[in-house]
């Protein structure tokens, strides 16, 4: 991408944020619903179009990332913040694939959930949001270090 120009870069690092900005913007309206806001709406109303929107954002991101990171992989070995960043990542990914093990989760588009099971979403809302807060800020910070 180096020898491609600036153009290359600059285009990959806007398709890399649109995905960041995609995935995150899904999760936050997820995780807020979880945790409680916007009870009136019905979680599978918002459930469906934002978990695709997130994984459409991920793969998104992940890819431009990765052609990111290659262009620079040897600068960010020193940067504490890679650390922090990727960890964070695999963490959010976790807790997607514990949130989709979960029975509340499996059947919440066919039933009531029990305040109890309500209470384990949001406590998966919770942990979602904080490791992708996680992310992007360490995301962020990578540039400035």
């Amino acid at each position: 991408m180096r020898e491609s120009g600036v153009w290359t870069y600059g285009v990959v690092n806007l398709i890399h944020i649109l995905g960041v900005a995609s995935l995150f913007g899904a999760v936050l309206v997820l995780d807020l619903r979880l945790l409680g806001v916007w009870r009136k709406v019905a979680l599978p109303a918002i459930s469906e179009p934002t978990v695709r929107v997130a994984a459409i954002g991920f793969v998104v991101a992940a890819t431009s990332g990765v052609c990111l990171l290659a262009t620079k992989a040897t600068d960010y070995i020193g940067n504490p913040f890679i650390y922090i960043k990727f960890p964070a990542i695999g963490c959010g990914l976790l807790n997607v694939a514990a949130l989709n093990s979960l029975q509340a989760w499996k059947q919440h588009k066919t039933r009531e959930l029990s305040t109890r099971e309500q209470s384990r979403l949001a406590v998966m809302g919770g942990i979602s949001l904080f490791c992708w807060l996680i992310a992007i800020t360490a995301g962020r910070m990578i540039g400035y270090w």
